[in-house]
């Protein structure tokens, strides 16, 4: 049973993922598919907009509500005022001859806390007039009262009451989306404040009577609201509404939770920068999502304007965002959901009824397949009605493949015949390629040796006429000069530094004459080569160049790794180990290290096959169109060079069997490796031999 299940499995799987079968499901499917989609993306959008246009008209609406219930606030103050004035205690104290301000204070202090006010008192006329405040509130003479909301500093909080003053004071925090404040406290006080007329038994005002509410840390207005909008509900589970009053950009009435040590509410925190440019210093509303103290709410600020009409303040109401969002995010998916069971249903009912047209195009396909495998399959019987057009297409397709299984037998042979001729051909080439590749070193090889043979020829020529030439009048030059200086006697110590500088010049004559027959007749100045370590030669370069590089603060360092030993002529090797070292000294400014490096040459299976030295500086390098003749005779780039330090040792590597190489990079320096391979031709007796120029 599991075995059928699982092929069954298979057939399907193999017919959801052929092409043809593919594309027919596919257009059975897209009329369900499309109509779906649409429905999705036309309901999301409906959510979208229309839950975003109510959620932001109801805000709208709590502001509206909650500006009106401040002025309802405002009227309510004003009438609870007025039964103070209009009560016949309070006129009888009044049209008393005798003062009884004492009474007058203790009634109006009864007064005041049973009416709930924060600041109740009697003020003058002369009072009232000469109090800037205060003039604001003077009502008309067709006015009974006059009320307003209010921004006193610390002191005019003191004069109401020394208890305001304090209750009005609270720390400003730092608040997220909001700039940090340049003021630590807010002492300032936000009063709902009326300002009545009272009159006598005659109908004569004789003062007023000054009484108000303190909004700072007021929570019954906030709560007030709070309750008359967001009653239980009206939001979501999980839902927050709440209601703040600002003074400038200042929390200080709210109910909106979280804020500093001991506080339950964010009284002090800051609102955001955005709805501060938009609502304080624009004068505009806000209604919009917005960040407060540290969440995201469906916000509504309002500005807030004092008795003088200039903007002191904010009303807010707004709602926390996330529970909507929830709710929003969870009638998708569950519209997720729904879809994708349509989805499913419906896919499987165009299936089931599909099957029955699939499973011959299937059988076509795995007779397909195996023939790509090398498998001899036919269709067959499809057990479709003969005339159906896909057993039409079976015979069809079955008759080709009979044609095409005789055409692939006849290709086959014609391919191994093709085959065999073509490996014939391909090693005849390798091999000719080969061959061709070898002569062409050695033509390379043999080119080059023609070269320096015919440069060797010159200068042998060359030379043995500038020996001849230059030998003798220089054998004269310093006969004559120790002639004259035996005539001159005493006399020769005036001129001693004169006779000095011509013998030095004499002798570099010579040297140079002698450099020369060493290029060109190496024969003549062969020394016997031994197996030895190159070590000791390096550190013995290193004494003999000390005295030349002394006055420039180079340091020569040795990095000798190298233990196997070479067939080399000790003091050659010198010779350009110093010629090279020197060289270099001169590439470089007065400071610097010359790096001296030895180490074993391997071949590619890690086998010893030399040593390698290296010597490396910090000069200025060699420009790239000058390596390829550095090494050829009379070639220097300095104006007191020869030309022949360089050509000598590559002349002398070459007699050992090595080769010598150059890297360099401008301004960063110049690298010479040498090579000497641990092989070389000795002779029968293994102590010495000789390598003739540069013929070997």
């Amino acid at each position: 049973m599991l075995s059928s299940w699982r092929d069954r499995i298979e057939g399907d799987v193999r017919l959801l993922t052929s092409t043809v079968r593919y594309r027919l499901l596919v257009l059975m499917l897209l009329p369900v598919l499309l109509t779906l989609a649409s429905l999705v993306f036309i309901t999301i959008y409906w959510n979208v907009s229309y839950t975003g246009s109510q959620l932001f008209m109801k805000v709208r609406a709590d502001l509206g509500v909650a500006q009106g219930v401040i002025l309802e606030q405002l009227n309510d103050q004003e009438q609870v005022i007025s039964q103070v004035q209009s009560a016949w205690r309070l006129k009888s104290l009044l049209g008393a001859k005798d003062s009884h301000g004492v009474a007058i204070n203790q009634l109006l202090e009864r007064n005041r806390e049973l009416l709930g006010l924060d600041f109740l008192r009697l003020i003058s006329l002369p009072q009232a007039s000469v109090d800037p405040r205060l003039q604001k509130l003077i009502p008309a003479e067709h006015e009974r009262a006059r009320s307003g909301i209010q921004v006193l500093n610390k002191p005019e909080l003191a004069d109401l009451g020394p208890v305001l003053a304090r209750q009005a004071q609270m720390p400003i925090q730092s608040t997220p989306m909001a700039a940090d404040s340049v003021q630590g406290m807010e002492s300032r006080g936000m009063v709902m404040r009326t300002l009545l007329k009272v009159k006598d038994t005659d109908g004569t005002v004789v003062g007023y009577l000054d009484g108000g509410v303190l909004l700072n840390r007021n929570r019954d207005m906030v709560d007030n609201i709070r309750d008359l909008l967001y009653a239980p509900g009206t939001l979501p589970n999980g839902a927050v509404g709440t209601v703040t009053l600002f003074l400038d950009n200042v929390r200080i009435s709210t109910n909106v939770p979280g804020g500093n040590s001991g506080e339950q509410r964010a009284i002090g925190s800051l609102v955001s920068d955005q709805v501060k440019m938009k609502v304080l210093e624009r004068g505009q509303v806000w209604i919009d999502r917005a960040f407060v103290f540290h969440d995201w709410y469906i916000s509504a600020y309002a500005p807030l304007y004092d008795i003088d009409g200039r903007r002191i303040g904010m009303l807010y109401t707004g709602f926390t965002e996330a529970p909507f969002i929830h709710n929003y995010l969870l009638n998708i998916l569950e519209l997720g959901f729904i879809l994708m069971v349509v989805l499913f249903l419906s896919g499987l009912a165009v299936y089931k009824g599909a099957t029955g047209l699939l499973k011959p195009l299937d059988r076509i396909h795995t007779v397909v397949q195996a023939m790509q495998e090398g498998k001899e399959r036919r269709i067959g019987n499809l057990g479709l009605d003969p005339d159906n057009e896909l057993s039409q297409l079976a015979r069809q397709f079955d008759r080709m493949l009979d044609l095409l299984q005789q055409r692939n037998r006849e290709i086959k042979a014609a391919a191994e015949q093709l085959e065999f001729k073509v490996d014939e051909r391909t090693r005849s080439l390798k091999q000719r390629t080969k061959e061709l590749k070898e002569n062409l070193k050695l033509l390379e090889e043999t080119r080059a040796q023609m070269v320096t043979n015919e440069k060797l020829v010159a200068l042998g020529e060359l030379t043995a006429g500038i020996a001849h030439e230059i030998n003798n009048p220089t054998a004269v030059i310093l006969g004559n000069m120790e002639l004259m200086k035996f005539e001159l006697g005493d006399r020769a110590d005036d001129v001693e530094e004169e006779i000095e500088l011509v013998l030095q010049q004499v002798q570099r004559i010579k040297a140079i004459i002698q450099s020369l027959l060493q290029y060109a007749r190496p024969g003549d100045f062969d020394a016997p080569l031994e197996r030895q370590q190159i070590n000791p030669i390096v550190e013995e370069m290193r004494v003999l160049v000390r005295h030349s590089i002394e006055k420039q603060a180079i340091d020569v360092a040795l990095d000798l790794k190298a233990d196997a030993r070479v067939v080399v002529n000790s003091q050659q090797l010198l010779q350009v180990l110093i010629n090279l070292v020197i060289n270099a000294s001169h590439a470089m400014e007065d400071r610097g290290q010359i790096r001296v490096s030895s180490d074993n040459w391997l071949d590619d299976e890690g086998k010893v096959k030399g040593v390698t030295l290296a010597v490396a500086d910090t000069g200025v390098g060699i420009e790239p169109e000058l390596l390829s003749r550095i090494f050829d005779p009379f070639f220097t780039t300095r104006k007191t060079g020869t030309g022949l330090g360089l050509a000598l040792s590559y002349g002398i590597i070459r007699r050992f069997g090595g080769h010598i190489d150059v890297d360099s990079v401008l301004g960063e320096g110049t690298t010479f490796t040498i090579r000497l391979p641990s092989d070389v031709l000795l002779k029968e007796d293994a102590l010495s031999v000789n390598l003739r120029g540069l013929e070997g």
